[in-house]
């Protein structure tokens, strides 16, 4: 079979994406295109305010939708990136019509029949919800949080080969992780700094993000951790499929444009020499492990894979090991995620 007859036997797929206007929705896009997706039909929606936008689309600008009755009618696949009130309305419905869903927002993370998907790590239990989908029964699929699928690509090849007893994170979260408006309200107070005017009021983060860290992202809870803590301790156990795994969290927004960085520190259940685990993490699918220095944001930025360095043992504990992550938030974090998690489910649809 030559080249041409493999090439139009490919199926193609009517694709929506939802909240295409904003930051990670342009990303699908973006991505869906680089990837040469089997595209053969691409509709974006987006809020009323957005209406008469158009997003660039292999050479053609694609007008921008809002929902109607009949939006999803004849869809196969719909990446959603227009937060949790809009999934929770949007999702059903499109699902009642046969669609598979990703869903890049929190609305659906924690329900036990929903998967919470990172291909590199738990590829086996979405395919075998996709096994299930009989007919045109659609299939939600959660895409985790950004920070959560950074450190989840990088804890499972240790999981997988050591056991693990117990994981510490401290995450450094660029702005672009509050959207477009988090982007303009760093942009706009470093200009007022840097030409010594007043600076506004924060309306985005709680206390002014230029030249600054804010150790909170979203709302504190009763026990002291913030909604981000809390996401990334719950999401890590569900993904990894271990409720016993102790994960503790500290979230810290950064002066950082784009590309989450995570300290991490894991407690392994073997004692297992240096060499060997940088070996183990040179092999290991979504991984660049960089050992000329240490990955840093400015360097990840547009980057998909999730990259590990200064990789270290606890000289106070032989179990224990240190490492650094850092993964562009807006791609694997988010909208790469999510289009890898169609690609897995291309051969059930």
């Amino acid at each position: 079979m030559d080249q041409s007859e493999l090439v139009m036997e490919r199926k193609e797929y009517k694709v929506a994406v939802v909240g295409a206007t904003g930051a990670v929705g342009r990303e699908m896009v973006s991505i869906l295109q680089e990837r040469d997706f089997p595209v053969a039909e691409l509709r974006l929606l987006a809020s009323p305010k957005s209406l008469g936008e158009g997003v660039e689309f292999k050479g053609k600008d694609i007008p921008v939708q809002t929902i109607g009755y009949d939006t999803f009618d004849g869809i196969e696949i719909v990446l959603l990136a227009a937060g949790s009130t809009v999934s929770k309305e949007v999702a059903p419905k499109a699902c009642e019509r046969g669609a598979l869903v990703i869903d890049n927002s929190s609305a659906f993370r924690r329900m036990p029949e929903i998967p919470l998907t990172v291909p590199e790590v738990n590829e086996k239990t979405l395919h075998e919800l996709c096994a299930k989908r009989k007919g045109a029964k659609g299939l939600l699929v959660a895409n985790p949080n950004c920070s959560t699928i950074q450190l989840v690509v990088a804890l499972n090849p240790l999981k997988q080969a050591y056991g693990l007893n117990r994981v510490i994170v401290s995450s450094y979260q660029s702005v672009s992780g509050a959207g477009q408006k988090g982007i303009r309200e760093l942009s706009e107070q470093s200009r007022s700094l840097f030409s010594m005017q007043e600076m506004g009021a924060p309306e985005i983060f709680p206390a002014p993000i230029a030249f600054n860290c804010i150790p909170q992202i979203g709302s504190f809870d009763q026990t002291g951790y913030s909604e981000e803590e809390d996401k990334i301790m719950f999401e890590t156990k569900k993904i990894l499929e271990d409720q016993t795994l102790a994960v503790a969290a500290t979230a810290v927004r950064v002066p950082v444009f784009h590309t989450h960085s995570e300290s991490v520190y894991v407690e392994l259940k073997k004692d297992v020499p240096l060499a060997e685990i940088i070996e183990m993490l040179r092999k290991a699918q979504g991984i660049v492990l960089d050992e000329s220095q240490y990955p840093m944001p400015r360097d990840v930025a547009g980057a998909d894979a999730v990259y590990v360095g200064r990789v270290r043992k606890d000289p106070s504990n032989p179990l224990g090991v240190h490492f650094w992550v850092v993964a562009d938030n807006l791609r694997k974090g988010a909208a790469l995620n999510a289009v890898q998690i169609a690609e897995s489910a291309l051969k059930y649809l």
